[in-house]
């Protein structure tokens, strides 16, 4: 089999992209296995799955899910440390810039008022 055939199996497949581009497996690789077992394998039905076709026929649901799913694995005990955090920094924040707008005011202006 040719490299051209393999061009045009992946542009039917498209979802082959999202594994070379999650780092899962190489373009290499997925040409290998194409060699070995050509185009109408059952080894292809691990990266054929009945998921993304649906995904890819409802527009913005895989999206959707995505997010749902990674709201689903927020560990809220950390957000709330982070944002703890973040609160004590704006307050220390505060408080120095209180401080440095005192000593920088003039002496005779403290006793004015």
């Amino acid at each position: 089999m040719s490299k051209e055939t393999f061009k045009s199996f992946v542009r039917v497949h498209p979802e082959l992209a999202d594994y070379v581009l999650k780092n899962s497996i190489s373009w290499q690789q997925l040409y290998e296995i194409y060699e070995l077992y050509g185009d109408n394998s059952s080894v292809w039905n691990k990266y054929f799955t009945k998921e993304k076709v649906v995904d890819s026929i409802t527009t913005g649901a895989s999206t959707i899910k995505d997010f749902i799913n990674n709201l689903k694995n927020i560990d809220m005990e950390s957000v709330q440390k982070g944002i703890t955090n973040i609160q004590k920094t704006i307050g220390l924040l505060q408080d120095i810039g209180i401080t440095n707008k005192n000593e920088s005011e003039p002496i005779y202006k403290r006793f004015e008022d």
